[in-house]
């Protein structure tokens, strides 16, 4: 089994009809510490949704999973790359050229992938 990944969900959500919800679900239930960040106060079960505008402060990153679209990622920007995490995982309809290379100036591996599937063939 891989090592456990703190995981920053960006664009978490209450709603569990969403990939996010789900991606935040089955990350706990492989044992990973979540994250959840999205755009408004609530939770996933007993998990609390951190609010971007909080700025909420996370150390020792390990991944970022991207379920915002282009068209809004710019305002998740320094945030995220302030996180410093090793790696972000674009999921599908996430993918930002612009943002891909701003993090790999900075270090930080990028992928096109999706969480879900990767967790389900333990590629994650």
């Amino acid at each position: 089994m891989n090592a456990m990944k703190k995981t920053v969900v960006i664009g978490a959500t209450d709603n569990p009809t969403r990939f996010a919800y789900k991606a935040v679900q089955k990350l706990l239930n492989y044992g990973h510490e979540v994250v959840p960040v999205g755009i408004r106060h609530s939770a996933i079960g007993t998990l609390p949704i951190q609010h971007l505008q909080d700025n909420p402060k996370v150390e020792n990153v390990d991944t970022v999973t991207m379920y915002v679209g282009p068209q809004h990622q710019p305002a998740w920007y320094a945030y995220i790359l302030s996180l410093k995490p090793k790696r972000i995982i674009f999921n599908p309809g996430t993918e930002n050229l612009e943002f891909e290379r701003m993090a790999e100036d900075q270090k930080i591996e990028t992928m096109h992938a999706c969480t879900l599937v990767m967790l389900a063939s333990g590629s994650y």
